[in-house]
């Protein structure tokens, strides 16, 4: 006869432990394994997760143990404008939008080698303050002093002894948070959040349960202690940030590092944010000393402007709220292989067939047997419809040989049937072109409301007609 200790033992053995799948391209949860993901069509992207997993909550930091909410009237709620943490790198202050916020979680994903590391180390470096804790999951506390020591020496400042960062070499979110209830930073940087993981899931670390598991608990932690918190996140071959969806979502922040590894200029693009804009830009300039602040990047990718060949034009654009003159260069010449190419650096490619097409049929311009080649100088990538005047005029300046002015540039978006439509902020772009020592801006009739600026001409053209014959004759 069975007693019933011997029972109940028997019973808590035999107990299955109940798991699920999640596909690591999607995150979508599957009962059983399979070869393909229902959702995306992924093949062999489903990988195990337990749910039945009982964790250690010994130890764990008191801060973390979060109390029962009550509903609150919200005339309730008292008013609290947390002062901003400031920072000395102007460009990360301005896309943040004035600093960073107390409790936020802020996401920096982008390619690897572009510099997100660099950035952050820096910022931990250069801030002597407030206390901050680099916890790092990918390199040894050695690695991390060497680049700290290169960028202090490149820079031309002191020993590491006057900085008040602190490194850390941990994976694991509990003891990361027990350090963090220890020390108490006014700043935590996790490089990067693809390698934390939790006892909570007995998935790898980078997978797509780990990877929001271990984000909803530093985010519960900073909501609790008011501690702001930077991730570095990786990207997938696609360039989206790997991991679940969801985790763009739970954080308060996401910034995009962008930049071209064959030129030294960085963008710092936010993609989300809950305290301020998403339209401000940060630019910056990879050298021996780290991320250099860019603050005329106007007149860095101008460059020389005593002679200009034909094929180059300026553009009048915008990069977020921040006006920006681009130099757009062409190159039309003889198709010698029968079938005419088009390439494209920097400006989308369908569109510039597009264009090519509106010259073609609205102008007359025979363009079909020739090779188009378009570049924007400095490595920048450019998607606004502000190019299409710019692109259009370079194209036609090379193609008859003719030099575009050198004190003139060009703003508007070339429409199907030839005309040439307004544009947004066309003041700032306006005041951008005067301050650099432009003669003459060119932008499209019907832009409204403009005031009048000194020192500079506006001429307003409806269509693309109007420009070429101002032009070239």
């Amino acid at each position: 006869m069975v007693s019933p200790q011997q029972h109940s033992w028997r019973g808590s053995a035999v107990a299955k432990v109940r798991s699920h799948f999640v596909c690591q391209q999607c995150g979508t949860s599957h009962p059983q394994w399979l070869g393909q993901c229902k959702q995306c069509h992924a093949w062999n992207t489903l990988v195990e997760e337990v749910l039945d997993r009982v964790v250690e909550k010994r130890g764990a930091p008191s801060s973390t143990r979060s109390k029962t909410p009550s509903p609150v009237a919200i005339s309730d709620i008292p008013e609290q404008d947390d002062p901003r943490i400031p920072l000395t790198d102007s460009e990360l202050s301005r896309v943040l939008g004035g600093g960073l916020v107390p409790g936020s979680i802020t996401l920096i994903g982008g390619e690897p080698g572009i510099g997100k590391s660099t950035l952050l180390l820096q910022t931990a470096l250069r801030n002597p303050h407030f206390k901050t804790l680099y916890v790092s999951g990918e390199e040894s506390e050695h690695q991390v002093r060497m680049r700290a020591e290169r960028l202090q020496k490149s820079a031309g400042e002191g020993l590491l002894g006057g900085s008040d960062c602190f490194i850390l070499t941990e994976t694991n979110t509990q003891n990361i948070l027990k350090h963090i209830e220890a020390l108490r930073p006014a700043l935590v940087v996790i490089d990067s959040v693809q390698t934390l993981h939790t006892a909570s899931l007995e998935a790898s670390p980078g997978s797509v349960g780990q990877v929001r598991e271990c984000t909803a608990e530093l985010m519960r932690y900073a909501k609790a202690t008011g501690i702001p918190m930077v991730l570095i996140g990786h990207i997938t071959k696609d360039g989206a940030i790997a991991g679940p969806k969801v985790l763009e979502h739970m954080v308060d922040c996401v910034l995009q590092f962008e930049g071209d590894r064959d030129h030294a200029y960085r963008l710092l693009r936010p993609l989300k944010n809950r305290f301020g804009s998403t339209n401000e830009l940060g630019i910056y300039e990879m050298r021996g000393s780290g991320l250099d602040i860019v603050e005329d990047p106007s007149q860095v990718l101008l460059g020389d402007r005593r002679e200009r060949p034909s094929g180059v034009v300026v553009a009048a654009t915008l990069e977020g709220m921040r006006p920006l003159l681009v130099e757009v260069q062409a190159l039309v010449s003889s198709a010698v292989y029968g079938t005419p190419q088009r390439s494209s650096t920097g400006f989308d490619l369908r569109r510039l067939n597009m264009l090519l097409a509106v010259l073609e049929k609205r102008c007359g311009f025979r363009l079909g047997q020739k090779d188009v080649f378009l570049n924007l100088a400095g490595g920048f990538r450019v998607e606004e419809p502000a190019m299409d005047l710019a692109v259009v005029c370079a194209v036609l300046s090379s193609n008859v040989d003719i030099a575009v002015p050198m004190d003139t540039a060009l703003c508007g978006e070339v429409g199907l049937t030839g005309e040439v439509r307004p544009v947004a902020r066309t003041d700032q772009r306006i005041a951008e072109a005067a301050k650099l020592g432009f003669a003459r801006i060119i932008l499209p009739a019907g832009t409204k409301g403009l005031a009048p600026t000194k020192g500079i001409e506006v001429v307003s053209v409806a269509r693309v007609e109007d420009v070429l014959a101002r032009l070239f004759g």
